[in-house]
């Protein structure tokens, strides 16, 4: 096998100069390393496989189909809400009240931003949709500004009720069955949970940068932290959650106040 010979290493640990880079290696050495890690990652696989295979196995709890959301033409129930579907997965979109749109949460507008194409999931009779944790007018004008597309209401009149147990206010993805009328709660995660919804941190595992976050464990001299402390987890850029910058580009308004 060929020796990987590191080089570049000048350059480690430089702020001020071009970060690292990994070690150079003839075709060889390279693709046994890949071939060394792809086990790992077939297993990896395998074990995701299984969890969800679990998964489908929970129970699940019984929760009152007449639950009120807002909607655009008013008051809806959580049973509205599968649009006639067998399952609907619900994110629940927190919200920060008097805030304005660069002051909203920037994770909730990363994963919202993600979610674009619903016709696999409508093939499979699932329907996804956003319940906002925030009032539906104020909310609506800011899914209006992002361009998002996807089914939005207000989980204000029930949250207390849907996220029984848990923390209102924080992030969550929640799926649900319907049985006729009747609705089931089959599954909910929070926190990182939610990066099923990404693709983008998906994509930046794979680069040899990664996600250039502070708790990765990269070389010494790889880029990461990048943005300043107010700058969440590298969500937000400036001072607004990244994707925001682009529609203030477009000439869009992102100002939030209902209007009569």
């Amino acid at each position: 096998m060929d020796t990987i010979v590191t080089e570049h290493d000048s350059w480690r640990g430089d702020p001020d100069r071009a970060p690292a880079l990994p070690p150079v290696a003839k075709r060889a050495a390279f693709q046994a390393e890949l071939d060394k890690l792809r086990v790992r990652e077939k297993a990896h696989t395998r074990e995701g496989d299984a969890i969800a295979a679990a998964r489908r196995r929970l129970p699940m709890v019984e929760v009152a189909a007449d639950l009120e959301l807002t909607g655009p033409d008013g008051p809806v129930t959580l049973l509205d809400a599968f649009e006639g579907r067998r399952q609907l997965i619900a994110y629940y979109f927190m919200w920060h009240d008097g805030h304005d749109a660069a002051g909203q949460c920037e994770g909730c507008t990363w994963v919202t931003t993600q979610v674009q194409e619903l016709s696999y999931l409508h093939s499979r009779d699932i329907t996804y949709a956003v319940f906002c944790q925030g009032p539906y007018e104020e909310s609506r004008r800011y899914r209006d500004f992002m361009g998002w597309e996807v089914p939005w209401y207000s989980a204000l009149p029930s949250h207390d009720e849907l996220l029984v147990g848990r923390h209102v206010g924080m992030m969550h993805l929640v799926c649900y069955l319907r049985d006729g009328d009747r609705v089931y709660e089959t599954y909910w995660t929070t926190l990182r949970g939610v990066e099923a919804t990404d693709y983008s941190y998906a994509l930046m595992d794979l680069t040899v940068y990664g996600r250039q976050e502070l708790w990765e464990d990269s070389p010494p001299g790889w880029l990461r932290g990048q943005g300043t402390p107010a700058d969440h987890v590298g969500l937000r850029s400036n001072g607004r959650p990244i994707p925001q910058w682009s529609r203030i580009e477009a000439g869009r308004s992102d100002d939030l106040t209902p209007r009569p």
